[in-house]
């Protein structure tokens, strides 16, 4: 965030302390802004204050008073919004507006202007007073005067009551803080600038648009001369805004006091969480953020995952499994022992899955215990226990005192190594059903990856009920949904038997309101359902390959990935560039 007009016409040595604080009583008892009262009280020119502002943003300022400016330019921005902004425009050049602020930090002074005209905006500096003059010229001195309701007060007087402050990045406060060194970095100075009120508008604005979006993810993103925030929404990752690259460390800052982070801390990865609570329809509603700061080469990069109770969806027959695979599915967690792995990379849905499961096999008589890398949602009935590893709470560590806790569930939230996978695999073959997750691309390659980590064959054989492989894929919208017929080879190429080819009409969406004219409202399941049946055992004792496994797997029953989307197009649920995006044959 940048300083005050204070600290820099201290640091620049063109006012004494005692003059700074002189101004800072006459502002508390006539108002104004602070470098309008430096000028006032001839301690600064006004020129001087504009070229500083130009050197410390990298803002190029201007004469106001030399240049022409065409009448159809100053028609694209009303007089009551360069009042209130104290902004006059100057040229456009293609689809760029260029206008002279007297303020280069006032983001909402250019959003509104961007929004207002279609154009993109490119400021430059320009005094105060050839601002005013500026728009007593060419927008009438009976329209500046009104701002004011005092026709008596001079030009400056009347603009700077009419602006209404929204940004005080380049103005001074009551608390003026005299920095010896203002390169320093400050957790003090941080958690004021997080706190002020532009910033927290900003940040409120990027996760109050993110839930009325519908989006997943929340990404912040520093680069070299861009700063932006995309949303993911529906699994794909949509550009949303470029806030102004000075407020980086301002909006990091804030996040970081939601999430009760430490804000000081730069170098290292920190994760939090932030829970909020507004008004949706009347009603209060809570939704948490996990929050993941990593820091990059040009600064801390920031992903919010939006956790939305109401959308946890815990029917099973509501996520995409086709009845053949979910009957599988639903009878192997019906076992009193035995493993059950859900897999699939992050975003995939795994732990809706898993969520889902629990609800299912909820009941008064058994005792589920769970360990989560973070705990997501909170359920009823159900022991969650969040993974600490800095303090040596792991997966492991939560395994082994699980199963001194009489347990009949057990819920792991991640296998990432062998001590986990050894105690999941002893706890399944001694009495308990192991729910659990990995990173796979399909089913079958899931035995492998268990071996991998360490795991003897015989103890992956008799430990293992059931693998599903999961991804999630857009659905089309059902409000613009319309038959698209498509050429038979290009049904055959993506996995359609040449019967099928020439009866299928895959469908897909035209674009409407519903669906911001993407074609696609919301996500289903694509789901590999492998079930590990006595030939299946005597497969992997033997050490068979993925490729064994997955051909021994689809001839006893399996749908792959690829044959589940391709049940959902025949059926008008998905695209086939979608299920092209997501599987492979």
């Amino acid at each position: 965030m940048a300083v005050r007009i204070g600290e820099l016409l201290l640091k620049e040595k063109r006012i004494t302390p005692e003059q700074l604080q002189e101004a800072l009583n006459y502002q508390r008892q006539n108002g104004g802004k602070l470098g309008f009262n430096l000028i006032k009280l001839g301690y600064v020119k006004d020129e001087e204050i504009t070229a500083l502002l130009s050197k410390q943003y990298g803002v190029p300022s201007i004469a106001l008073g030399q240049f022409e400016i065409d009448p159809g330019v100053i028609k694209l921005v009303p007089a009551d919004t360069a009042l209130k902004y104290q902004i006059v425009p100057l040229s456009r050049a293609g689809a760029t507006l260029t206008i002279a602020m007297t303020d280069p930090t006032n983001v909402f002074a250019m959003d509104d202007i961007k929004f207002m005209t279609g154009y993109n905006v490119e400021p430059v500096v320009a005094s105060e007073t050839a601002v005013i003059e500026a728009i007593q010229t060419y927008y009438g001195r009976a329209a500046a005067a009104a701002a004011s309701g005092g026709a008596a007060a001079s030009a400056l007087e009347v603009a700077s009551k009419a602006i209404e402050d929204i940004s005080m990045l380049a103005e001074g406060s009551d608390d003026v803080q005299v920095l010896e060194d203002l390169e320093e970095i400050s957790a003090e100075l941080l958690a004021k600038q997080g706190e002020e009120a532009p910033v927290v508008k900003l940040v409120n604005v990027i996760l109050m648009s993110a839930i009325q979006k519908g989006a997943s993810d929340i990404h912040i993103e520093p680069y070299e001369k861009e700063y932006r925030v995309r949303y993911r929404v529906d699994g794909l990752l949509y550009n949303i805004m470029a806030p102004p690259l000075k407020y980086r460390d301002a909006i990091t800052s804030r996040i970081k006091i939601m999430s009760k982070l430490d804000i000081a801390e730069k170098r290292l990865p920190q994760d939090g969480r932030i829970k909020i609570r507004f008004q949706d329809n009347g009603q209060a509603k809570d939704i948490d953020f996990r929050v993941s700061v990593l820091p990059t080469l040009f600064g801390e990069k920031i992903v919010m995952r939006l956790l939305d109770k109401d959308k946890l969806m815990l029917d099973m027959t509501k996520l995409g499994f086709e009845p053949e695979s979910l009957a599988r599915f639903e009878l192997a967690i019906s076992k009193p022992w035995g493993m059950v792995l859900v897999t699939g990379p992050t975003g995939s849905g795994k732990t809706n899955t898993l969520y889902s499961s629990i609800a299912k096999i909820n009941t008064i008589e058994t005792n589920i215990m769970t360990a989560e890398d973070p705990v997501e949602f909170n359920m009823v009935g159900v022991n969650q226990v969040q993974v600490r590893e800095n303090i040596g709470l792991n997966f492991a560590a939560a395994l082994r005192s699980f199963l001194r806790q009489d347990p009949n569930i057990i819920l792991v939230g991640e296998i990432r190594d062998f001590e986990t996978a050894e105690i999941a695999v002893k706890a399944a073959l001694t009495g308990h059903l192991v729910l659990s997750t990995l990173h796979t691309n399909d089913a079958p390659s899931t035995v492998n990856r268990l071996m991998n980590m360490g795991i003897e064959p015989f103890l992956v054989a008799s430990s293992l009920n059931l693998v599903c492989a999961q991804r999630l894929v857009r659905r089309i919208c059902k409000h613009c949904s319309e038959p698209h017929p498509t050429p038979a080879p290009a049904l055959v190429q993506a996995g359609f038997s040449a019967d099928d080819a020439k009866t299928v009409v895959p469908n897909k969406g035209r674009g409407c309101e519903k669906c911001n004219n993407t074609g696609y409202k919301g996500r289903v399941g694509l789901y590999e359902v492998m079930e590990v049946t006595e030939e299946l055992r005597e497969l992997i004792l033997v050490g068979a390959s993925s490729l064994e496994l997955r051909r021994k797997a689809i001839d006893e029953g399996m749908l792959t990935l690829r044959n589940s989307g391709l049940r959902k197009v025949k059926d008008g649920v998905t695209t086939i560039e979608e299920i092209v995006r997501e599987t492979v044959r």
